[in-house]
Protein backbone atom coordinates (compact mmCIF):
# COMPACT_ATOMS: atom_id res chain seq x y z
CA UNK A 1 0.00 0.00 0.00
CA UNK A 2 1.60 3.67 -0.85
CA UNK A 3 2.47 5.65 2.05
CA UNK A 4 -0.45 8.43 2.46
CA UNK A 5 0.73 12.01 0.62
CA UNK A 6 1.58 14.64 3.32
CA UNK A 7 -0.22 17.88 3.35
CA UNK A 8 1.17 21.35 3.30
CA UNK A 9 -0.80 24.61 3.43
CA UNK A 10 -0.29 27.76 1.07
CA UNK A 11 -0.08 31.19 3.00
CA UNK A 12 -3.30 32.27 1.45
CA UNK A 13 -4.76 29.24 2.82
CA UNK A 14 -4.02 29.46 6.51
CA UNK A 15 -4.88 33.27 5.92
CA UNK A 16 -8.46 32.02 4.38
CA UNK A 17 -8.88 29.97 7.94
CA UNK A 18 -7.91 32.93 10.08
CA UNK A 19 -10.09 35.46 8.26
CA UNK A 20 -13.56 32.50 8.67
CA UNK A 21 -12.62 32.42 12.55
CA UNK A 22 -12.44 35.92 12.55
CA UNK A 23 -15.28 36.77 10.93
CA UNK A 24 -17.35 34.44 13.38
CA UNK A 25 -15.76 36.45 16.30
CA UNK A 26 -16.75 39.20 14.90
CA UNK A 27 -20.53 38.20 14.52
CA UNK A 28 -20.13 36.88 18.27
CA UNK A 29 -20.75 33.64 17.25
CA UNK A 30 -17.00 31.67 18.05
CA UNK A 31 -18.28 28.38 18.58
CA UNK A 32 -19.83 28.04 15.17
CA UNK A 33 -16.70 29.39 13.44
CA UNK A 34 -14.81 26.63 16.05
CA UNK A 35 -17.18 23.76 14.65
CA UNK A 36 -16.59 25.10 10.70
CA UNK A 37 -12.62 25.16 11.24
CA UNK A 38 -13.00 21.40 12.74
CA UNK A 39 -15.08 20.12 10.30
CA UNK A 40 -12.46 21.70 7.49
CA UNK A 41 -9.96 20.11 9.10
CA UNK A 42 -11.46 16.88 9.57
CA UNK A 43 -12.12 16.85 5.80
CA UNK A 44 -8.30 18.14 4.71
CA UNK A 45 -7.19 15.17 7.09
CA UNK A 46 -8.96 12.74 4.90
CA UNK A 47 -7.73 13.83 1.22
CA UNK A 48 -4.41 11.82 1.42
CA UNK A 49 -6.34 8.57 1.57
CA UNK A 50 -8.52 9.45 -1.51
CA UNK A 51 -6.82 12.18 -2.88
CA UNK A 52 -8.76 12.05 -6.45
CA UNK A 53 -11.92 12.48 -4.50
CA UNK A 54 -12.26 16.25 -4.94
CA UNK A 55 -13.80 17.59 -8.36
CA UNK A 56 -11.98 19.33 -10.98
CA UNK A 57 -11.99 23.09 -9.68
CA UNK A 58 -13.82 24.01 -12.97
CA UNK A 59 -12.61 27.75 -13.52
CA UNK A 60 -9.41 26.06 -14.58
CA UNK A 61 -10.42 22.66 -15.63
CA UNK A 62 -6.54 21.35 -14.56
CA UNK A 63 -6.32 17.88 -13.07
CA UNK A 64 -4.21 18.63 -10.47
CA UNK A 65 -6.43 21.51 -8.53
CA UNK A 66 -9.27 20.27 -7.23
CA UNK A 67 -11.88 20.92 -4.67
CA UNK A 68 -14.24 19.86 -1.57
CA UNK A 69 -17.42 21.38 -0.90
CA UNK A 70 -18.03 21.95 2.57
CA UNK A 71 -21.43 24.46 2.21
CA UNK A 72 -20.40 27.68 1.94
CA UNK A 73 -16.73 26.79 1.19
CA UNK A 74 -14.68 25.25 -1.28
CA UNK A 75 -11.20 23.34 -0.02
CA UNK A 76 -9.08 24.06 -3.17
CA UNK A 77 -6.17 21.81 -2.92
CA UNK A 78 -3.71 20.77 -5.56
CA UNK A 79 -1.94 17.31 -5.77
CA UNK A 80 1.23 16.15 -7.32
CA UNK A 81 3.16 12.70 -6.93
CA UNK A 82 4.65 14.10 -3.46
CA UNK A 83 1.75 16.34 -1.63
CA UNK A 84 -1.04 17.63 -1.29
CA UNK A 85 -1.12 21.47 -1.07
CA UNK A 86 -4.32 23.38 0.62
CA UNK A 87 -4.65 26.28 -1.63
CA UNK A 88 -7.35 28.49 -0.88
CA UNK A 89 -10.67 27.66 1.70
CA UNK A 90 -13.21 30.18 0.04
CA UNK A 91 -16.67 30.39 0.43
CA UNK A 92 -18.60 28.88 -2.68
CA UNK A 93 -20.03 31.41 -4.53
CA UNK A 94 -17.13 33.25 -4.91
CA UNK A 95 -14.88 32.34 -8.14
CA UNK A 96 -11.52 31.48 -8.13
CA UNK A 97 -10.14 33.82 -10.41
Amino acid sequence: MAKPLPITFAKSAIQDLEEIRDYYLEQQIPEVGDRILREIVSLIEKIPAHPDRGKVVPEFSQSPLRELIHPPFRIVYRRDRKRISIVRIWRSERLML
